[in-house]
């Protein structure tokens, strides 16, 4: 048995280092022999996907496997986007989304600045910040507003004419006006055609306005406070008068700058006349991500990195970091950074099918009682929603008992875990489920459920691409497991575990692909958004992380059963940037100073992050329900969670914090198991106590779940049997 271990251990060992060149082995002598299911033979060099080539390679060649359908709910994208974009897949949760859906006229930010675009018109905001214990936000100031002169009496929206991972190009009705909006850029540019005369406008008054010799730099001051630098290509005529700047006729390129502090004038100066017109990110092998940016006019570039960026700039990277250089942002003051491309490098994550540490035997007996009766419940307690998120819940529940049950070598109760899942999962993917089911949305190009198609408030928004990757990283989860341990299975639904994996995992930038690239992810943010095509003042927002990193770490996993290494090292990343995003933005830590004061002193962790927005309170939840705060940031609780949430003293912090609302008349029990299991990290001791008194469990756990985790807080002998060891059998960096 144990050559045979040996023996698959070998194969999987060389198919990561052919991807990867960098291999890292594990070796271990379980005291009770475990039959693995076999491996899936290595791919083909026509099935595997090099880390520079797209998510389309493992696709399967044909349409996405699921009938197509033509929703009532959402949009008309011909609306907004030129007539080239249309036949390809189109962004549903994207940094300009407010710019695409309904009129088009709410503001996005684009760091640093809040963008406005109205009929003919785009209005530019550097904003200030509002912020009490309970919200901060930043306040949208038409602080410019650019147009034509005389304004155009067209009364069509403007036109998205290009986008890419990190800008859009947006094109006024007329086609005069060109604005590149690239996040980062401490300019806004524009292009001006056709020796077309334009106004910029202001809400405020103008105190001061003077020019350079070569009529090319304009410094403007406003009565808030406020000091603007103008560039353009060539010379222009600007005059001004008490809120409005105009100009004769004119052909180029124009640029906006706010002048944060004296001191970086000539630094703006140095750096306006090299312009970005796009931004690609690509993902390098191993584990890294770079920045590059398509750029006009002469010199270097100079953009601007929040504090995520900061923290991961690789130290051989030939970008040069201004420290003094500041904007400031609701993420935390945005530093300049000169260089036409960046290379990011985030610590990188272990998937894992089990825990890191094991489970000890002597805890095992009391784990295996618990997994008795939670699998016999399977039988007894039939999923009975039809709801896509709730479903995905259910089956991802059962797929965590097979691999506990793996942890603590109570093998004889996969077959049934096994026969739950293949009966509960295959009526989605055959589509045959009564009630619901997947169905492919050509017309922006993803996938939406059978109710979702027909009511944009079923399956929580799914039917207008929201939550897409809380949906369906469930189902990834529970079908990764069961591919684990059925390889047979997997096969044969290979096509369909992929189109759901791509609907919001796909990196190809192709036309000919069926799903737009990253739906749900951010590239700059380097975190996902949940909001889909519907229109909100703040921007984008999520409430879950840790669904969030749930998403990626399932897709991750099911490159692990599948053999793809590709679709499991940039799961991975993903799944790393998604954990690193919520400990800079949704865990609150003291001394930070990443937000407002009062903030910060009475939330250790947000409820709702907007993009111009951060809100105490939940969709489902007030503020002061603080248990479900930490919980919606913790579940589900798995193996991952130990990367999520490994501070262990931060831990503390959220959990006391949030204790006093578990006295609160009413708090769910599934609620209370959260926050004891997040007590588990620090007071293994009590914790379990706690657990054990627990009278029901949130319907994505099991008391199984729970004692697994607790339990495995340092409870196994590193190396050795079931423990830290055997893990690196599957995959880890």
């Amino acid at each position: 048995m144990l050559k045979k271990l040996r023996r698959n251990f070998k194969t999987f060992k060389t198919l990561i280092s052919k991807t990867f060149n960098n291999s890292r082995s594990s070796s271990s002598s379980p005291s009770k022999p475990y039959k693995f299911p076999p491996l899936p033979l290595p791919l083909s060099p026509s099935e595997m996907s090099s880390p520079s080539q797209s998510f389309r390679q493992s696709l399967p060649p044909a349409v996405a496997p699921f009938p197509q359908t033509q929703s009532t709910v959402l949009p008309d994208p011909s609306n907004f986007f030129a007539p080239h974009l249309l036949s390809s897949p189109l962004p549903t949760n994207s940094f300009f989304q407010n710019f695409t859906v309904k009129n088009g006229d709410q503001p996005e930010y684009i760091h640093p600045y809040l963008i406005k675009s109205s009929l003919s018109a785009v209005s530019i905001s550097y904003p200030s910040m509002f912020s009490n214990t309970a919200f901060g936000y930043q306040v949208f100031n038409a602080d410019w507003t650019v147009s034509e002169n005389p304004a155009s009496v067209s009364q069509k929206p403007h036109i998205i004419s290009s986008f890419s991972d990190l800008s859009l190009i947006l094109d006024t009705p007329s086609g005069n006006l060109r604005f590149f909006l690239v996040r980062g850029s401490p300019f806004i540019t524009f292009e001006v055609f056709n020796n077309t005369p334009i106004s910029i406008s202001t809400i405020h008054a103008i105190l001061s306005f003077s020019s350079n010799s070569s009529q090319t730099k304009f410094s403007v001051t406003l009565n808030n406070n406020q000091t603007w630098l103008i560039y353009s290509s060539s010379p222009i005529n600007l005059t001004h008068s008490l809120s409005q700047i105009t100009s004769g006729g004119f052909s180029g390129i124009v640029r906006i700058a706010v002048l944060p502090n004296p001191h970086l004038e000539s630094i703006l100066d140095r750096f306006c006349s090299c312009y970005p017109v796009s931004g690609e990110v690509n993902f390098r092998n191993p584990s890294s991500l770079e920045y590059k940016w398509e750029k006009n006019g002469w010199g270097n570039l100079l953009m601007l990195a929040h504090p995520l960026h900061l923290r991961l700039l690789s130290s051989d990277d030939s970008a040069i970091v201004l420290d003094d250089f500041k904007y400031k942002s609701i993420d935390g003051d945005l530093v300049g950074v000169v260089g036409g491309s960046w290379v990011l490098k985030p610590d990188p994550v272990s998937i894992t099918w089990h825990s890191i540490n094991g489970i000890g035997e002597e805890f095992q007996s009391e784990i295996i009682s618990a997994l008795v009766k939670d699998v016999e419940g399977l039988k007894s307690s039939p999923i009975t929603t039809t709801s896509s998120y709730f479903y995905g819940k259910a089956i991802a529940r059962a797929a965590r008992l097979a691999l506990i049950a793996e942890e603590v070598n109570f093998l004889q109760v996969i077959p049934e875990v096994r026969k739950f899942l293949k009966d509960a999962i295959e009526p989605w993917l055959r589509g045959t489920f009564n009630g619901n089911g997947f169905l492919y949305d050509s017309k922006w190009g993803g996938l939406v459920t059978q109710q979702g198609a027909s009511d944009s408030g079923a399956d929580f928004g799914f039917g207008v691409y929201n939550d897409h990757h809380y949906h369906i990283g469930y189902f990834l989860y529970a079908i990764a497991v069961l591919v684990k341990i059925d390889p047979a299975w997997g096969r044969k639904f290979r096509p369909q575990a992929y189109s759901l994996m791509a609907d919001f995992m796909n990196l190809s930038r192709r036309s000919s692909s069926k799903f737009p690239r990253l739906r749900c992810f951010d590239l700059y943010k380097l975190h996902s958004w949940a909001s889909g095509l519907t229109e909100f003042a703040d921007g984008r927002n999520q409430e879950s992380s840790s669904e969030a990193v749930n998403a990626y770490y399932s897709a991750a996993l099911l490159g692990l059963a599948y053999g793809d290494t590709h679709l499991a090292s940039v799961g991975s990343t993903l799944t790393a940037l998604e954990i690193k995003a919520a400990q800079t933005w949704w865990q609150i830590r003291g001394g930070e100073n990443l937000y407002e004061t009062d903030f910060a002193r009475e939330n250790k962790v947000v409820g709702v992050l907007w993009s111009n927005k951060r809100d105490s309170g939940l969709w489902f939840a007030p503020p002061d329900w603080r248990e479900c705060r930490l919980g919606i940031q913790l579940l589900p609780l798995l193996p991952i969670t130990e990367a999520l949430f490994s501070d262990a003293a931060f831990a503390k912090e959220l959990v006391d914090w949030t204790l006093p609302s578990l006295r609160r008349e009413g708090v769910g029990e599934g609620w209370k198991g959260f926050a004891y299991a997040l007590q588990g990290i620090y007071d293994k001791d009590g914790a379990v106590q706690n657990i054990r008194n627990l009278k029901g469990f949130d319907d994505g756990s099991s008391l199984s779940n729970l004692l697994w985790w607790i339990h495995s807080r340092g409870g196994g002998e590193e190396g050795e049997g079931f423990g830290g060891g055997w893990k690196h059998w599957w995959f880890s960096h």
